[in-house]
């Protein structure tokens, strides 16, 4: 009698046992190897280990970004979905794009993460080695001349586009499904040129044409900015976290938590540097506000300029 209590008491303790909790599933909206996932790659294991929970970094790629964004913005706001994305998916493409299914208002920000430096970059063999070769080659090929970017609307798009309108010139625009695809067709001599982060020049030893910067860049001190070469561009690519609109408010605050502590890790700090990320962290309050700006900021130029997702 004794062992059949026992046993229904073990019975009672592991039904009403509360279940493990499930693991977070973190979005990144490009392809495998590019900067974002770079970046959600070297968070993982330290946000796993603040949120107590398995973090699974998930590559679901297309449409400049749009199609994991989207799919991100339909998960349940229960704090298992998360998604890692740059500026272009969330500030750039819904004033972009139309027809897309959600807005910068279907997320609720957690964290800013990086904000990276813009580069022209090309490989060595291609003969152009600054902006006025860029420029004097366009003009002699039109849209013979082709341009790499991660889909039209990323900021490796709006920075050429802008490029194009002050130099007056024409070029074909080449949209990849990220920068690893980019490489490749570098390496096949499908195109010769592509404005994106830094950490591709050394991994791929490539030749940087022009920074569009503030001023020049410390790890690449020779290299002049684009003011410096006579056009007035400036672009960076920030990227940060963001939850499904609707999270709780507990959950969102033990995601924010989780962030900062993950973006203070020493290995987390050294592995940003090693990739040339430069981590920029905002809260969750400010890094709203600073979405908010950015979401507004490149309505305007989109407007202003009269781009669409044809141009």
């Amino acid at each position: 009698m004794i062992r059949g209590m026992l046993a229904a008491a073990a019975a009672l303790l592991l039904t009403s046992a509360p279940p493990a909790r499930a693991q977070v599933q973190m979005i990144v909206n490009f392809a495998a190897g590019g900067p974002s996932d770079i970046v959600a790659r070297l968070m993982q294991s330290e946000m796993a280990a603040s949120l107590g929970q398995a973090v699974v970094v998930r590559n679901a790629v297309g449409a400049a970004g749009t199609i994991g964004t989207a799919e991100a913005a339909r998960a349940r706001p229960d704090g298992q979905t998360l998604l890692m994305t740059p500026v272009g998916p969330v500030a750039i493409q819904p004033h972009f794009r139309r027809g897309l299914t959600y807005t910068l208002d279907s997320f609720a920000p957690v964290c800013q993460v990086a904000d990276s430096p813009v580069v022209m970059m090309t490989p060595k063999t291609s003969g152009l080695r600054t902006v006025a070769d860029v420029v004097a080659r366009a003009r002699a090929q039109g849209q013979g001349f082709p341009f790499a970017s991660t889909g039209a609307g990323s900021i490796p798009h709006i920075s050429m586009i802008a490029l194009m309108r002050l130099a007056t010139i024409e070029m074909n625009h080449i949209p990849y499904g990220g920068s690893g695809q980019v490489m490749l067709a570098f390496q096949q001599g499908q195109v010769q040129l592509f404005t994106d982060q830094t950490l591709l020049i050394r991994q791929y030893d490539l030749h940087p044409i022009a920074f569009l910067t503030e001023r020049r860049n410390p790890d690449f001190p020779e290299v002049p900015t684009m003011r410096e070469q006579g056009f007035d561009l400036v672009y960076s690519i920030w990227s940060g976290l963001y939850a499904p609109a609707g999270t709780p408010e507990p959950v969102l605050q033990r995601l924010e938590a989780a962030c900062e502590r993950t973006m203070r890790n020493a290995e987390v700090v050294a592995g940003m540097t090693r990739v040339a990320q430069p981590i920029l962290y905002r809260n969750r309050a400010e890094f709203a506000a600073f979405s908010r700006a950015e979401s507004e900021k490149f309505r305007s130029l989109i407007e202003s300029a009269g781009l669409r997702a044809a141009d």
